[in-house]
This record gives C-alpha cells, sequence and structure tokens, in this order.
C-alpha cells in the first residue's frame, strides 16, 4: 500500500486508478488518512453507497446487535415460512 500526502499526489487520478489493483493508494492530509484509491470488485455503486451511509450502516448495526442479543431464524425457516 501505497501512502501519500495529498500536495504530493501530482499525477492525474487516472493513473492513480489504472494502478490500484497493484497497489492501493492512501491520500493523507498531515498525515491523517482523508482519501484511498483501490481497485474494487464483485461490488456495484449501491453497495458503495449503502456502505457509505450512516443511516444505513446504523441500521446494519442495530439489526446484528439484536440478533447477537436474541438470535435469529435459519434461510431453511425462513424459506419454509415463506413458502419456498
Amino acid at each position: 500500500m501505497k501512502t501519500l500526502e495529498l500536495g504530493q499526489a501530482t499525477a492525474p487520478l487516472a493513473e492513480y486508478a489504472r494502478n490500484a489493483k497493484k497497489e492501493p493508494v492512501i491520500l493523507t492530509v498531515e498525515g491523517k488518512p482523508v482519501a484511498a484509491v483501490i481497485s474494487l470488485e464483485n461490488v456495484d455503486i449501491e453497495m458503495i453507497t449503502l456502505s457509505s451511509d450512516p443511516r444505513f450502516m446504523s441500521l446494519i448495526d442495530r439489526s446484528r446487535a439484536k440478533h447477537r442479543k436474541e438470535g435469529g431464524k435459519s434461510s431453511a425457516e425462513v424459506r419454509r415460512k415463506l413458502d419456498l
């Protein structure tokens, strides 16, 4: 992984994107990460949008906590209940 201060990232964005499969680039400001150029495989725009939506992620966190606390249903149970 390559780390680069934002002010030193002088190559065109397309160049960083082309090289992202080989090596992700983390852009920093005063040493703190602010952005990343990474290769995306097996994802679509909807997945990226949802994973960066704080409301959606809060919903997922609440659901996971409830599942840990109360348990859940197996996929077989759900199929049976839905007559699938």
